[in-house]
């Protein structure tokens, strides 16, 4: 009878969590971060930080050490299967036990544990480094992270303009499309926690632009989707700021005073005017930078070009000037 009853009161838990019953946290995340260090090698620090928001959601974070890229990895799971969002920037285990580590996380179900989605916010190296790890395990099934499998496995018809949805059981996430920062760049909404899962779309730290149109229509989007939504935390890939919003060198192992993780709704709401108003190059935010880094190649290609050019018509006129100098001197 008491196992009747406990398992009664799981399946209203759950219910209750699903639909949104249960309370949204908004507060800050209560953790504190590993922040790597300047020299590595007489620093030893675990690879991998695990941090349970829930019951069913863990965000886990690559140390700087392991990787400069620091990625945060997110694994939410429902009744049926479980769902992990990138897989991070390290292949081999024996530096990043991220599959053990994920694996050892989820719950047994019939003397087996829950089935694994793993799929990526977008195709970059460093969320999907660690899918090696997966490809041989049972029942775990690596999502594409090419355009087209991203939109066949989906079933997105209408890309980016189309919405589709994982049922995890007990617990839905939308994807949506998010291309710009990459072409096939998604975003993970968790309709149970109010959670919003951004990538490289929205981050504390640097918003690279590849395409900016293509950013611009996928913020105002995303911004129209969660306006009237309740939207606990928007939870990117990285955090390359510190608490006085500056950024960590590119490739820093060390990550001093680093700022939270999470932005707010606030942020989402706020992106499509930041875009807008985006001088093609570089602009900073309260709590983001964007950047276009290849038009700031291509305008230091133009400079250098530029004192190239001045360099040679000195010279040149240098040159002239002490030819006409010797001529005086020989009449």
């Amino acid at each position: 009878m008491k196992g009747s009853i406990a398992g009664m009161l799981a399946v209203t838990l759950w219910s209750a969590h699903a639909t949104g019953a249960l309370a949204q946290s908004n507060g800050p995340l209560t953790v504190r971060w590993q922040e790597g260090a300047q020299d590595c090698a007489s620093s030893p620090q675990r690879p991998l930080q695990v941090h349970r928001y829930d019951h069913h959601t863990f965000l886990l974070r690559q140390n700087p050490c392991s990787s400069p890229e620091a990625n945060f990895l997110y694994l939410l799971i429902g009744q049926e299967r479980a769902l992990l969002i990138d897989s991070g920037a390290i292949a081999d285990p024996g530096r990043m036990p991220l599959a053990a580590t994920v694996t050892g996380l989820l719950p047994r179900k019939d003397g087996t544990s829950l089935p694994l989605v793993v799929a990526h916010t977008h195709s970059h190296r460093d969320h999907r480094e660690g899918d090696a790890q997966f490809a041989s395990l049972p029942d775990v099934e690596i999502v594409p992270f090419d355009e087209e499998g991203v939109r066949r496995y989906y079933r997105i018809d209408r890309w980016p303009d189309g919405i589709a949805h994982i049922d995890l059981g007990g617990r839905v996430v939308d994807v949506l499309p998010a291309p710009g920062h990459n072409d096939n760049h998604v975003v993970f909404f968790d309709i149970t926690t109010g959670l919003l899962f951004s990538g490289d779309f929205l981050l504390p730290g640097r918003i690279t632009v590849d395409d900016s149109a293509a950013f611009e229509a996928s913020a105002q989007r995303i911004a129209a989707f969660v306006r009237d939504r309740p939207l606990s935390h928007v939870l990117g890939s990285h955090v390359e700021q510190d608490v006085e919003g500056g950024l960590y060198p590119m490739g820093a192992t060390f990550h001093p005073n680093e700022r939270r993780l999470e932005l707010a709704k606030a942020d989402a709401l706020s992106l499509p005017g930041a875009l807008a108003e985006f001088n093609g190059f570089y602009s900073r935010h309260a709590n983001f930078v964007i950047t276009h880094p290849m038009h700031n190649l291509a305008a230091m290609g133009a400079c250098a070009m530029l004192a190239l050019a001045l360099l040679a018509w000195w010279l040149v006129g240098y040159f002239r000037r002490r030819r006409a100098r010797q001529a005086t001197r020989m009449r």
